[in-house]
């Protein structure tokens, strides 16, 4: 671990559904309990929308995967909020301690804006947690952190790689991932959660969310060089360097080694491109 500054929380959350709020707010009088509840609403969404994922707001965090990196991109530490307690008020709570404590970095998410960080400002909401420096309500609209283009303070790749919702990202961040050579989806994705959550099945939902921040570390560098940030061979450097990193935690965090089993190579044009040129002089 070098002793740089964290600049950039690049994470991801998993949540699940407050079946007693649900049975209140959905089926008043009806006396259903909280897993009864959940599943005549998932349900009815499935019958409605075609996706039985319970809106945000009737959910509460259950794990919250942090990759702390420091201003020159570097990959420091990965860190799982409460382990291995995850309750959901000490999970918000360090989220928002953490933050201030490492001096506000920037939050790096993949479509974060329209569900991890309204989530967690939720359950700030929900538990009584105090949260001035983010919500900031008095001063210029541009420079409030939870101004939509503020990437200063939340640098949502989603919003970088669909001009702010002008376009549909299909295959979201699993096709991201694989167009980088990285797993993306392992088996888990996002609408398993709840059903792996009944079965006490916690410890496969943190996997899943320190690899989904995996996959999001690496398209993060990866919209840097987009952007300018750092060069391409910076990038295929940090690559190198994060696999060395991973490999030296995988025997004591065996989810690291199952994500370097599904490890690609990214085929760059430009090696190639090169090797053409030499052919050719």
């Amino acid at each position: 671990m070098n002793g740089n500054p964290i600049r950039y929380f690049v994470f991801d959350i998993e949540s699940v559904a407050d079946g007693a709020l649900v049975s209140k707010i959905k089926y008043p009088g009806e006396g259903l309990s909280p897993a009864d509840a959940i599943a005549r609403f998932r349900a009815e969404l499935m019958a409605e929308k075609g996706s039985d994922f319970i809106p945000y707001t009737f959910q509460m965090p259950v794990s919250v995967a942090i990759a702390k990196v420091d201003a020159e991109f570097n990959l420091v530490d990965q860190v799982l909020l409460d382990a291995p307690n995850f309750r959901p008020p000490v999970i918000a709570e360090n989220f928002w301690r953490g933050w201030k404590a490492y001096r506000k970095p920037t939050f790096v998410t993949f479509n974060g804006r329209s569900f991890d960080v309204p989530l967690l400002e939720l359950a700030a909401f929900r538990f009584g947690i105090s949260v001035p420096d983010w919500f900031q309500m008095h001063g210029k609209s541009f420079e409030l952190p939870r101004n939509r283009y503020n990437v200063d303070a939340h640098f949502d790749l989603h919003d970088v790689l669909t001009n702010y919702g002008a376009t549909r990202f299909t295959g979201g961040l699993n096709l991201a991932a694989n167009l980088l050579g990285k797993p993306g989806k392992m088996g888990i994705e996002g609408n398993m959660v709840q059903d792996l959550y009944d079965e006490g099945r916690l410890a496969e939902i943190n996997d899943y969310c320190r690899c989904d921040v995996l996959d999001t570390y690496f398209v993060f560098l990866r919209t840097a060089v987009l952007l300018g940030m750092v060069t391409l061979e910076r990038e295929q450097a940090l690559i190198e360097q994060t696999k060395t990193w991973l490999e030296e935690r995988a025997s004591e965090t065996a989810v690291f080694q199952e994500y370097l089993a599904g490890w690609g190579r990214w085929e760059n044009p430009w090696e190639e491109t090169t090797a053409e040129e030499s052919d050719e002089s």
